[in-house]
């Protein structure tokens, strides 16, 4: 039991990661605007079509190493999905930034359908895969059972923890950072002392989009399938993890997408696999109705 146990919390450690990925572009563009991109969740799906599209490429032309492989890969999809996520906020979000709030929730939403279509057609509709990258795995012996850790769950863990630390320093200690949130705090005093909002939120849309496009090559790595649908469900679960955790607050993104994880991969492995999710939205109801901001959201403040 104790190695189901630890073997699930892992599985459900590298499902978190790459959960709290996708939730930061959800949080970001949230503490930003004060809305929420129905989109994103079709910018990683498009960001996994994209990895296998690079790795094909690379492929041809002979590229085996895969120091290269991730390297080529990351770049490509990285900058593509980036070009997306602006195209996006120029064209579902910029235009009606100062229209009512419901008109660029339903812009959103038509991007998204859009893009599903878009994936459909050009891609087909039946499920893609890649071939497993990199083999081999780390067993450790415990009692009656054992913990595999596959490398490829280690490279995973790795690169979504350093691309959050990332993250979290450019916020932090950059100039962009700083426009940023000064832009959260108080948008029309930042643009009074000179700071173009219009251009930060732009960026916001791209860091998240390339959040989202870390996530869909690694989740492309662990699983090897996909298809133009995943975007729906995989967005509906990151916006979870957003809420848990904190809408606006990045560590909070992270904090809720890995109890997420680890709540769906325990309940998975150990009750019942069919009702995981029921399992994971009812955690988020508890969880919301003791603490309505989420674990690290700044507290509600009723207007007079």
């Amino acid at each position: 039991m104790d190695g189901i146990f630890l073997q699930q919390l892992v599985n459900g450690l590298t499902l978190g990661s790459v959960y709290g990925l996708i939730a930061i572009g959800y949080t970001m563009v949230y503490g930003i605007i004060g809305m929420i991109n129905f989109a994103h969740g079709e910018v990683y799906m498009i960001s996994a079509y994209l990895a296998a599209i690079s790795l094909a490429l690379l492929a041809y032309f002979g590229i085996e190493s895969f120091p290269l492989l991730m390297l080529g890969t990351l770049l490509f999809t990285v900058v593509v999905t980036g070009v997306y996520g602006f195209t996006i906020e120029r064209i579902a979000y910029k235009p009606l930034r100062n229209s009512t709030r419901l008109a660029p929730l339903i812009s959103a939403i038509g991007i998204s359908l859009i893009l599903q279509n878009y994936a459909q057609l050009s891609q087909g509709a039946r499920q893609q895969g890649v071939p497993t990258l990199l083999e081999g795995a780390w067993r450790v012996d415990i009692g009656s059972g054992f913990v595999q850790l596959t490398y490829t769950k280690i490279f995973i863990l790795v690169a979504a923890f350093v691309g959050m630390g990332l993250l979290t320093y450019v916020i932090k200690y950059t100039k962009l950072g700083r426009m940023c949130r000064a832009t959260q705090q108080d948008r029309k005093m930042a643009s009074i002392l000179g700071i173009n909002t219009d251009r930060v939120i732009s960026y916001v849309f791209v860091i998240g989009a390339v959040m989202a496009a870390l996530a869909g090559v690694l989740i492309t790595m662990n699983y090897g399938t996909f298809d133009f649908y995943a975007g729906f469900i995989i967005g509906i679960k990151a916006f979870t993890a957003a809420v848990l955790g904190g809408i606006g607050s990045l560590p909070g993104a992270m904090l809720g997408g890995i109890i997420l994880g680890i709540s769906e991969s325990l309940f998975s492995g150990m009750i019942n696999s069919d009702y995981k999710d029921v399992f994971s939205f009812s955690l988020l109801v508890i969880i919301l109705i003791f603490r309505p901001q989420g674990l690290l959201g700044r507290p509600l403040v009723a207007k007079v």
